[in-house]
């Protein structure tokens, strides 16, 4: 792979702590970084660009680093090997980063970085949200993940799967040193890193691998579906369990074994989820304030939807809102 984002160039110096205060600026401080044996000197440098669902850096430096999540958005990291090889580690698992294999850090996770020498070693850090890692397993599925997707370490780029995550990245970047207008509009990147998103959850192995290779669910029964359209349809209301086996004409407790037998879990949760995906999205695409969007989803106790929301993304509604 050529170097890539030769036109997006964050730092280029001698100095190592300028290309990690760079790297916590590029990923909007969703990352803390801190050299693992000291500071070297060299040529630190530091490509990216940064949107409102990811960012992609292209790194060349000799600093070995340990990179560790911070405050601020839930993300998933891929970093592919372009040049040299990188001693990468994660929760006790090890892999070589080069340009058969990649690495995949879940949200939470510390991973640490040692290039070797003397062949210098670049690499690309490309940063997922976690909440669009959700949607595309949703769109897979027909349900949101239960609890958040973890993916295996290694990915094998070489392998067919795994090349085409490769591809995929190469398309993007290719985009984006185009200089073409087009290809720098919003709409294009989502959905570029959409096709990325959705070829990392077919190719690595991850905690809800057995959902993507069972396939969409069967139709749903009279019940189940009834009780998900009034749902949709009384969202922005208060709504219990009662009203949704009045609405779906069955037991309550028969309606909860439907929801948890073919969604995954509890009425109410399914309710709470989805009011909360609801929120976010008003959140990052209105200007109204928090307060007004999550009484206007139904939402009747401030303090607590604030600790649900950041349980569900892992930052409060305030953070998502001054993304805007």
């Amino acid at each position: 792979m050529p170097a890539p984002l030769r036109n997006f160039l964050i730092t280029k110096s001698p100095n190592p702590v300028d290309l990690l205060n760079a790297a916590t600026r590029l990923f909007s401080g969703s990352i803390a970084t801190s050299p693992l044996d000291g500071l070297c000197r060299g040529e630190h440098e530091l490509r990216g660009v940064a949107a409102r669902d990811f960012a992609v850096g292209y790194f060349a430096s000799p600093l070995d680093v340990r990179v560790s999540s911070a405050g601020g958005r839930s993300s998933y990291f891929v970093n592919i090997g372009v040049s040299g090889a990188i001693a990468a580690s994660c929760g006790g698992l090890h892999t070589t980063l080069d340009t058969a294999t990649a690495g995949v850090v879940n949200p939470g996770d510390t991973q640490e970085l040692r290039p070797a020498r003397p062949t210098p070693s670049r690499f690309l850090g490309l940063r997922i949200d976690a909440a669009l890692v959700d949607q595309e397993f949703t769109a897979l599925t027909g349900r949101p993940p239960v609890s958040g997707v973890r993916f295996d370490f290694a990915l094998d780029l070489v392998k067919p799967k795994g090349r085409a995550v490769l591809l995929l990245t190469r398309s993007l970047l290719e985009q984006l040193d185009s200089g073409d207008p087009l290809f720098q509009r919003a709409e294009l990147q989502r959905s570029q890193l959409r096709c990325i998103v959705t070829a990392l959850l077919l190719a690595q192995p991850h905690s809800h691998t057995g959902e993507l290779r069972d396939g969409p669910q069967p139709g749903h029964p009279r019940s189940l579906r009834a009780a998900l359209a009034f749902i949709e349809a009384h969202l922005t209301e208060h709504i219990t369990l009662g009203d949704l086996a009045a609405a779906a004409d069955c037991a309550p407790r028969t309606l909860s074994s439907a929801f948890r037998d073919r969604l995954g879990l509890s009425p109410m949760s399914y309710v709470r989820n989805l009011r909360l995906d609801r929120i976010r999205l008003d959140l990052l695409t209105t200007t109204d304030n928090v307060g007004t969007i999550a009484y206007r989803w139904g939402v009747s106790h401030l303090g607590r939807f604030a600790g649900a929301y950041h349980n569900r993304f892992n930052e409060l509604p305030s953070a998502t809102a001054a993304r805007r």
